[in-house]
């Protein structure tokens, strides 16, 4: 693993982990904040077969639970494409939730909202490119494809070979 990635990847952590504990030591203002959208979003899981607590600070909690699991797991590199992702995903209700720049009047804390909004959405993108990066070795499509070129060579290779065992099957019988 280069050197980059050791570092890296634990800032990338780092804002996960100080939410998560922020948000379980107090959790009435983050599910304050959250209950426009877990009044929205719970409804569509239930929907949809997902179960979910209706109670906003339950869900707060959980969502600290995940963000401090799978950053700790980014943190130390251990399965780093799959807790990035799993950060990714969390991000996004956590954003949606914290950061309602559109609906604040006022223009410094509308400023400052916008502002987190956005880097929240530059810390996704770190996410997305950590979930991606399977640390300069192939991943499953790479293999993938390159098991099919092996198989299509090998069977060419075949195919000669028995034409030219035919042919001298051929040439021993006449």
């Amino acid at each position: 693993m280069s050197i980059s990635r050791v570092i890296a990847r634990p800032m990338l952590a780092s804002v996960f982990l100080v939410g998560a504990v922020n948000a379980l030591k107090n959790t009435s203002v983050p599910a304050a904040k959250a209950e426009p959208v877990t009044s929205r979003i719970v409804p569509l899981a239930k929907r949809l077969g997902i179960p979910l607590p209706e109670d906003p600070e339950t869900l707060v909690k959980l969502n600290a639970g995940v963000q401090l699991g799978a950053g700790l797991a980014l943190a130390t590199g251990r399965a780093p494409r799959i807790s990035a992702a799993v950060l990714a995903a969390s991000l996004v209700p956590t954003t949606a939730a914290g950061h309602r720049f559109w609906e604040v009047q006022d223009p410094t804390q509308r400023t400052q909202q916008k502002l987190h909004f956005v880097k929240n959405l530059s810390v996704l993108g770190g996410l997305v490119i950590a979930a991606g990066d399977t640390d300069g070795k192939p991943g499953v499509a790479w293999r993938a494809r390159r098991a099919g070129k092996d198989a299509r060579r090998q069977a060419k290779h075949l195919a000669a070979a028995a034409r030219q065992e035919a042919k001298l099957a051929k040439a021993k019988v006449t």
